[in-house]
């Protein structure tokens, strides 16, 4: 699992930051959201359950993390922030050329 350089952070989220990527870095992702680039084409970005990154399947991926959420409201209204974004700067919807781009860390 990799964290995006500028992570995103949802208006729920905002309090409790630290603390809510510490529980999913411990793997203890209570009732928190990730978002991460498509995994698809036809997609912008995914929204995960953090809980599901516990799942054999996604302990062997090598996801990027580029947003966290406290609900799933909040991550929605967080993934059409960072759309909104990448409309804004780029003029289009390449969202996983924006991120990028703009490069990530571990």
């Amino acid at each position: 699992m990799r964290w995006y350089e500028k992570l995103y952070v949802g208006e729920k989220a905002k309090k409790h930051r630290y603390e809510t990527i510490q529980a999913v870095r411990n793997g203890r992702p209570m009732g928190f959201y990730v978002l991460t680039p498509a995994a698809g084409e036809r997609n912008l970005l995914d929204i995960y359950p953090a809980l599901t990154l516990k799942l054999p399947y996604y302990e062997k991926q090598d996801l990027l993390i580029v947003g966290i959420a406290a609900d799933f409201e909040d991550a929605a209204a967080l993934a059409g922030r960072i759309i909104c974004e990448v409309y804004k700067k780029t003029g289009g919807y390449d969202v996983n050329s924006f991120l990028f781009g703009k490069g990530c860390c571990e």
